[in-house]
């Protein structure tokens, strides 16, 4: 599944008092929106990590995302 980020995006994830927050800008949460639609229409089992490695600002949480029937 190749993502396709909107330029300028932003998106950081982090715990507070066992609750996870997830901050974006708008172009954030479009491009996650539009992450989320392509795992909706695939099989079950697929999923995306993604952290401050892999497209999340510094200091964030891993955030995996999961299709599950």
């Amino acid at each position: 599944m190749k993502i396709e980020w909107i330029d300028g995006f932003r998106i950081s994830v982090r715990t507070e008092n066992d609750v996870t927050v997830i901050s974006a800008n708008k172009e954030g949460l479009l491009s996650l929106a539009e992450i989320l639609k392509r795992i909706a229409e695939e099989e079950s089992g697929t999923h995306l990590h993604l952290d401050e490695h892999n497209s999340l600002e510094d200091g964030s949480k891993e955030l995996i995302i999961e299709k599950h029937d």
